[in-house]
């Protein structure tokens, strides 16, 4: 079957978003059978899911990437957006936000509200999508579809309304009441059909069917003013409502089903066509004009000036790069031309193509309201705005999650070296929220948002690109200073047949607080020849560089020269370099060395409950708690200094303290002296280096 375009009017798109688990891919999978889409229903734990096509996918048995499937259904293209309920990939939940007009919030029956519903759901209010909520898994052993509808209620207000009352629940769950219709329907020999409604729910119905219309008649003063005379109000009049409801968010309504079983995929695909809003109906979205800077109104018109926003990048082993996108304004034509307004950039696009999870298909455009695909582009990235050149526009920017979680990554073998750099660079195209940062201990660094987002970028590295890489804590730019003022003695002396080396220094050795390393000189009468000061110099520095106490550079100290001696054949500069080498490596040992650490300022966003949990865990790091501030909506910020060289595994340790609700950032703030205890394995452990290198022939 070969798609057309279709006019906004006839187009939904929906992302589906929630906590890992929930059931989303399963959901979109049966919706996909029951439109015919596909002619069996693929299985995430058996790795035949069309929405689950990466290998590292099949092999977890879940999303790590959003994926999109457009199908039509009673004359109505409808696009999924499936997302990755792990906290690690919220960026492909942010991108599934930015391609579609509604959301579809799936949850668990058995499970409760987690921080993958919660963090979607505060995604949707961010970007005013439309919603409805779906109560998955509504058979499994524990569930109760009614209680989570109660404890959504609970947390995100009474804007929830019940739209089904399931029939039974758990292992007895076998149907629903369409509330607005106040049709029952159960499965039967593999179909939903009307049953008739249960005669113990009728009183729930009516006190659950006001639920809905005290929510829906928000929509409409004439309706409402109906609900609260206590006027009957028809089922047409409440279909209005709802989808104006749902359009302008003003409620969201609940369904009940289970993918797993196939019940209530009929009322989900009817409840798309019927309150989620139309690509038509999409509300204008503020840019700005390339040129000049002005703000410009775009409109979902097939007929206006080409806007499209690219959603996500993703490298396709046949096809190349693949860019994803979403067309809010005017028409893509295949074999045509964009302009990249954020990079300045001519596109030519070759094929489009429409989307069936891993499968694609040719379409000769896309229209306004339509999400497809491009392959090959040069230069386009995610976030990216393409326009025409006529009338250049840019969308306000994707906003992305800091990475938080660091790790030092090399090459496995010499030939993924060769390729590594390539391969990080096309890694990084794939990964909105993963960075390569070089540290101060010249290491380089994968920067990405948790354990599972490194082990995934890794599998990708090498079955994509070739290029295996392997992971270990990077090492903490640790800096050694002085705390007390001495004078010492250097001298090299060293006889051979001929020409010997002479050089002989006295230093004076002080702490020289933020001034790095400085080196002046007060030699009276030639003690020392001129000539011999820039080698001095060096020998300084380049054993400041090395460091004395355990290997890190030494710095905030002034060396100063003051008397030594020269011979007149023998001496020359490299004798004096290493006679000041001498000078300083055996002074700074009577300056009372230190070792400094570097100390990150942290802020780290809690809900209040885990506040205590928190900041416990932060004393135990070494952490000082400066400050607490609340953020509004439940949510704590706490301030902190925390030494770098406790934090690394932090990202990891505040999900599961917090149940992945903490989110941190951490910046160099400045460097403070290591305690004692911590010190002395440091430079043990520099020591144990040393001897194991220096037994292997090292320096």
């Amino acid at each position: 079957m070969t798609m057309k375009s279709v006019d906004p009017a006839h187009l939904r798109s929906v992302v589906l978003a929630g906590n890992a688990g929930g059931g989303k891919t399963t959901l979109a999978e049966q919706l996909l059978f029951r439109a015919g889409a596909v002619q069996r229903v693929g299985r995430v734990d058996d790795g035949t899911a069309h929405l689950d096509f990466e290998p590292e996918e099949q092999k977890r048995k879940e999303s790590l990437s959003l994926a999109v499937a457009t199908f039509e259904h009673d004359a109505t293209r409808i696009t999924l957006v499936d997302t990755p309920g792990y906290p690690d990939f919220v960026a492909d939940v942010i991108s599934g936000f930015a391609a579609a007009d509604g959301a579809l919030f799936v949850m668990d029956a058995s499970a409760g509200i987690g921080a993958g519903l919660e963090t979607a759901v505060a995604l949707g209010r961010a970007t005013g999508r439309a919603a409805c909520f779906f109560l998955n898994k509504s058979e499994r052993e524990n569930a109760d579809p009614m209680a989570a509808l109660d404890a959504l209620r609970e947390r995100f207000g009474n804007k929830i309304a019940p739209l089904h009352l399931p029939i039974g629940k758990a292992e007895s769950f076998s149907g629903y009441v369409d509330l607005v219709h106040r049709k029952a329907y159960a499965l039967d020999g593999g179909k939903e059909v009307e049953v008739p409604v249960p005669a113990e729910l009728q009183a729930e119905i009516a006190a659950r069917r006001d639920q809905l219309l005290e929510a829906a008649a928000e929509a409409d003063d004439d309706v409402m003013a109906k609900y609260l005379e206590g006027e009957e109000i028809s089922d047409a009049e409440l279909d209005t409502c709802l989808h104006r409801g749902v359009r302008d968010s003003i409620l969201a309504p609940v369904l009940v089903g289970s993918a797993a079983k196939g019940i209530g995929m009929n009322a989900l695909l009817d409840a798309f066509i019927r309150y989620m809003p139309t690509a038509a109906e999409e509300p204008p979205v503020e840019a700005k004009d390339a040129k000049t800077g002005q703000p410009v109104t775009i409109t979902p018109d097939p007929a206006g000036p080409l806007v499209a926003r690219v959603v996500k990048t993703a490298a396709d082993p046949f096809v190349g790069r693949l860019t994803y996108l979403r067309i809010l304004s005017g028409t893509l034509h295949a074999q045509a031309h964009a302009w990249n307004a954020t990079r300045d950039e001519d596109e030519r696009i070759g094929g489009l193509l429409l989307l069936h999870g891993k499968d694609q298909e040719a379409i000769g455009e896309l229209q306004a309201g339509e999400i497809g695909a491009v392959a090959k582009l040069a230069a386009t990235e995610t976030g990216d705005t393409l326009s025409s050149r006529d009338h250049p526009v840019i969308l306000p920017p994707l906003d992305f999650p800091v990475p938080s979680l660091s790790v030092a990554i090399e090459p496995q073998t010499k030939a993924d070296l060769d390729k590594m750099g390539a391969a990080l660079q096309r890694m990084l195209e794939e990964e909105p929220s993963a960075r390569i940062e070089r540290s101060a201990t010249g290491e380089q660094l994968l920067v990405a948002m948790g354990e599972a987002h490194i082990s995934v970028i890794g599998e990708r590295l090498k079955r994509k690109f070739g290029a295996a890489i392997q992971t270990r804590q990077p090492k903490v730019p640790y800096r050694e200073t002085i705390r007390a003022k001495t004078q010492v003695e250097g001298k090299y002396k060293k006889q051979t047949g001929g020409h010997g080396m002479f050089g002989h220094v006295w230093l004076e050795i002080e702490p020289n607080p933020g001034g790095g390393v400085e080196f002046a000189e007060r030699v009276v009468g030639g003690s020392v020849p001129k000539g011999f000061f820039p080698g001095i110099e060096k020998g300084i520095r380049e054993a400041a560089a090395e460091g004395v106490l355990a290997g890190y550079p030494l710095s905030d100290f002034k060396a100063t020269l003051y008397d030594g001696s020269f011979h007149n054949v023998d001496s020359n500069e490299l004798s004096f370099k290493i006679a000041a080498s001498m000078a300083l490596k055996k002074g700074v040992m009577d300056c009372r060395p230190a070792l400094l650490e570097p100390i990150m300022a942290v802020e780290v966003s809690v809900p209040e409950e885990y506040m205590g949990d928190v900041n416990r865990d932060l004393n135990t790091r070494r952490g000082r708690v400066l400050g607490m501030d609340t953020l509004g909506d439940g949510m704590q910020v706490v301030q902190a200094h925390v030494p770098q060289s406790e934090l690394f595994s932090y990202a990891t340790e505040l999900r599961s303290l917090t149940h992945g609700r903490g989110t941190f950032t951490a910046t160099l703030d400045k460097y403070e002296e290591v305690p004692g205890h911590v010190a002395e394995k440091v430079i043990d452990a520099h020591r144990k280096e040393s001897e194991a290198t220096g037994a292997h022939g090292g320096h």
